[in-house]
C-alpha cells in the first residue's frame, strides 16, 4: 500500500507559535489522541514529525483518501507462496510497536473506516481485529494523531462528533510574518530579504476577497518558491511556478496573482 510512510524521524525544523508543544506532550503522556486542525501547508505534518522526534518515537503516517478502507489501516490476509498469511496494516503496526500513528486529512477517509479508531481513542486503547477474532491492547507508548483542514470541508466531509469528543484539539494557522520569514530562510537557505518579500506576497494573497481561490498561499508554497530561487530561478518566475500555478486554473485569478507577484517580488530579469 502506497499510503504509508514509516521511519525513525530525523530532527525536523519547527518553531513553536503557541502552547502546541506543551499540549501535545501532555496529551501524549496521558495517552490521549490528538486532533490537529488548520489550513493547508501551515505546518501540521512538520509539527507531528518534530514531536515524534522530541518524544523519541517512530512515526507512521497514513495519507487518507476516499478509497481508504478499514482493512488498509488494520490489515488483511494475503496469499504468499501458496499460503494465506495475515499482514498487519500501518495502524496495527503502530499499536503493537508503540509508534505514533498520524492520519493525515482523516476526513477524506470514509466514516465507516474511521469508526475503527473509537476503541483506540478512549479509555480502552484496544484495536479490534475482527478477521482474526481478537483485539490487541495498544502499547503504552502508542500515540494517535489525526489532522484535517476545516476551511474547505463540507458537512458531508467532517469528523463524527463521537470521534471529535475523544480527542484533544490543537488549532493551527499561518505564523506571524517574522516567524514565517525565519521558517522560509531555515527551510530553503534563501536570503532574509527575499524571504521577507515572499512573506509579504503570501499575506497579500491571504487578504484577497475572492471566491476563485480554494486555498490561499500557504507557508509551504512560499518555501517551495524560495527553494526554486536558490536553484537560480528568477524570483518572479519561481513565484509564478510555485504560487500562482498551484493555487488556481482560473485565468482571471491567475492574472491577479501574477500582478501581486510583480508588485511584491523583486525580479526584473524574469
Amino acid at each position: 500500500m502506497s499510503t504509508t510512510l514509516e521511519r525513525e524521524t530525523a530532527r525536523p525544523y519547527y518553531e513553536p507559535v503557541g502552547d502546541e508543544v506543551a499540549t501535545f506532550t501532555a496529551a501524549y503522556r496521558q495517552r490521549m489522541p490528538i486532533l490537529l486542525k488548520g489550513p493547508t501547508g501551515c505546518g501540521k505534518t512538520r509539527f507531528v514529525e518534530a514531536m515524534a522526534h522530541q518524544l523519541g518515537r517512530p512515526l507512521v503516517t497514513v495519507s487518507c483518501h476516499d478509497d481508504l478502507t478499514a482493512a488498509d489501516l488494520v490489515g488483511r490476509y494475503l496469499l504468499r507462496g501458496g499460503e494465506t498469511e495475515w499482514v498487519d496494516g500501518p495502524l496495527t503496526r503502530a499499536v503493537r510497536t508503540g509508534a505514533i500513528c498520524y492520519l493525515d486529512e482523516v476526513v477524506e477517509a470514509r466514516q465507516d473506516t474511521t469508526v475503527v479508531l473509537h476503541p483506540l481513542a478512549d479509555h480502552r486503547r484496544r484495536l479490534p481485529l475482527e478477521r482474526l477474532g481478537t483485539d490487541i491492547v495498544a502499547d503504552p507508548r502508542f500515540g494517535l494523531v489525526v489532522s484535517y483542514n476545516p476551511g474547505y470541508q463540507s458537512v458531508l466531509k467532517d469528523l463524527k462528533d463521537s470521534t471529535r469528543q475523544r480527542m484533544v484539539a490543537i488549532t493551527f494557522d499561518y505564523p506571524d510574518p517574522e516567524l514565517e520569514q525565519s521558517i522560509i530562510v531555515a527551510e530553503s537557505g534563501v536570503g532574509a530579504e527575499t524571504a521577507s518579500e515572499l512573506v509579504r506576497l503570501g499575506h497579500a494573497i491571504r487578504r484577497l476577497e475572492t471566491g476563485t481561490l480554494r486555498e490561499v498561499a500557504s507557508t509551504r508554497v512560499l518555501i517551495s518558491t524560495a527553494r526554486l530561487i536558490t536553484e537560480g530561478l528568477p524570483a518572479r518566475a519561481a513565484a509564478r511556478a510555485a504560487v500562482a500555478g498551484p493555487l488556481t486554473d482560473d485565468p482571471v485569478a491567475a492574472r491577479g496573482l501574477c500582478e501581486l507577484i510583480e508588485a511584491y517580488v523583486s525580479s526584473p530579469q524574469s
